[in-house]
């Protein structure tokens, strides 16, 4: 069976986006994104974009839905699989080998499956309902749906009520359905609309201290590159706040602690731990994924990259 495309995933600071575009430069590939904060401008350092990672033995790896929405904006599962068509349908055009990359489960999820994702209104009388409520109280609520829904990046109150506002829309609707056909009349990617892509999936597979370490490391250096000068500079540009900390992890973090409401002590700790717990989320999302029939091929990220590459074209290209 033909492969529409590679898809890479792992969770946090697994080295993902190095592997992809070492894959890329070998196998004449573009890079699609799979990261829901790293779509926004000026928000670098924070969403770990890695940006020196797209050049491979001199050569500039082409790279789709990085930096296409304002720091400050609200970009959508619905706006991402639209995009997402859009980039497959260039990468295609021009003969080339899309690579999916990225750790958010639900965007993976959501175009490997085709599914039918309508846009989802704000419901004001339900975000009326909620907004008293704990980050642990929306949390266990969106746990009651049985729609597909994020649960990976919910570490904000504000993130946990749109999912929940998401997912309520989604029951009454009856759930999310493999798209019957496509909305947008401007993508013809020449895919069997009632079907599912047809992908190698390869997964970066880290044990729990090795990722713990690499996190850690991770955020030491981010925060050593400028990571609260990036925040600050967003805040000064006319980008509220609360607008920031909606992102969760680091810009929620730093926000907090730029505006006097943890000291640096409490900033490291506490985002170390997130980020932690964020990673915790995402493997537990690709596990879900091997539960509802994806099937993962799995390989030590810390292999030699020679290594990973090879497995990788053995997986892809089989004899």
């Amino acid at each position: 069976m033909k492969n529409d495309l590679v898809t890479i995933l792992g969770v946090t600071a697994c080295g993902k986006t190095a592997f992809a575009t070492t894959l890329a430069c070998e196998l004449g590939g573009e890079i699609i994104s799979a990261d829901s904060r790293q779509v926004y401008r000026r928000m670098d350092i924070g969403t770990g974009k890695d940006l020196s990672d797209y050049t491979v033995n001199g050569r500039k790896i082409p790279c789709h839905l990085i930096d296409i929405a304002e720091a400050g904006e609200k970009y959508n599962l619905f706006e991402y699989k639209r995009d997402f068509f859009r980039a497959y349908e260039t990468i295609k055009s021009k003969g080339y080998l899309p690579i999916l990359c990225g750790g958010t489960g639900l965007y993976i999820e959501a175009v490997l499956n085709n599914y039918d994702l309508p846009d989802v209104p704000q419901n004001p009388e339900l975000r009326e309902n909620l907004a008293q409520k704990s980050l642990s109280e929306l949390t266990e609520i969106l746990k009651t749906y049985k729609t597909l829904h994020n649960k990976t990046d919910v570490d904000t109150a504000q993130r946990a009520i749109r999912a929940i506002e998401i997912a309520e829309f989604q029951a009454n609707a009856g759930g999310l359905r493999v798209k019957p056909a496509m909305t947008n009349p401007t993508c013809h990617c020449g895919l069997d609309p009632q079907s599912p892509l047809n992908s190698v999936i390869l997964g970066l597979d880290i044990s729990r201290e090795d990722r713990r370490k690499r996190i850690s490391e991770r955020l030491q250096q981010r925060l050593q590159a400028g990571m609260i000068d990036e925040v600050h500079d967003i805040l000064q540009s006319g980008v509220a706040a609360e607008d920031l900390i909606y992102y969760g992890l680091e810009y929620k973090y730093v926000t907090n602690y730029i505006l006097g409401k943890l000291t640096y002590e409490e900033m490291f700790s506490q985002l170390e731990i997130a980020i932690h717990q964020f990673a915790k989320r995402q493997m537990t999302w690709f596990r879900g994924m091997e539960r509802r029939g994806f099937h993962i091929h799995w390989i030590d990220a810390l292999l030699p990259m020679a290594e990973k590459v090879e497995i990788a074209k053995e997986k892809i290209y089989p004899k």
